[in-house]
C-alpha cells in the first residue's frame, strides 16, 4: 500500500483532534490487520470512491473518546450515549473532508464519506473486499485509537 495514500488519514486525524480538542497524538507501529474486529469501542466507518476505491475507519476506546469529547465540549462526558455517537460521526466527517482535500491536492479525485458509527465491545468493521487493511494505532493524551485504511 502506498504510504502517500494513507498519510492524509493520519494528517487529518492528528489535525482534527489537535484543533477541536487539543489532543496530542503519538503513533504506534502500523500492522496488517487480519480480522474484522474493531480495536476500539466505537468506530466511524468511511467509504472511499473515485480514482481510488476503499474503506477506512477511526476507532476509539471508551476512555479515549470520552476524554476527547469532554475536551471538545468543555464538560465532563461519562457515558457512551447518543452525544458520543454524534461526536464520532462529526469527527469522522471532518477527517473525511480533510482527506478529500489532501487527495485532491495530490491529483486524485476521491470522495470520502461517513457510512455509519458502530459501537460496542468487539463490534466489527467491514472493509472492501480484496484489499489489505493497514491498521495504524495511536496513543493520545486521552487514551488509544486506531485508524484503519484499505484500498481495493
Amino acid at each position: 500500500m502506498d504510504a502517500a495514500m494513507v498519510n492524509p488519514f493520519i494528517e487529518g486525524t492528528l489535525y482534527i483532534l489537535d484543533t477541536t480538542a487539543s489532543v496530542k497524538v503519538r503513533p504506534g507501529s502500523p500492522y496488517v490487520k487480519r480480522d474484522s474486529r474493531a480495536r476500539g469501542d466505537i468506530s466511524g466507518t468511511l467509504s472511499i470512491t473515485g480514482d481510488l476505491t476503499g474503506s477506512a475507519s477511526v476507532s476509539f476506546t471508551e476512555k479515549s473518546i470520552l476524554g476527547i469529547v469532554s475536551a471538545m465540549f468543555g464538560e465532563e462526558m461519562t457515558d457512551m450515549d447518543e452525544e458520543i455517537n454524534d461526536a464520532v460521526g462529526e469527527i469522522s466527517n471532518m477527517i473525511s473532508g480533510h482527506v478529500t482535500t489532501k487527495m485532491t491536492e495530490m491529483g486524485k479525485t476521491v470522495r470520502v464519506k461517513l457510512n455509519e458509527v458502530r459501537t460496542g465491545k468487539d463490534h466489527t468493521v467491514d472493509h472492501v473486499e480484496g484489499g489489505t487493511v493497514l491498521a495504524l494505532p495511536f496513543a493520545t493524551t486521552k487514551g488509544t485509537m486506531v485508524i484503519e485504511v484499505c484500498y481495493a
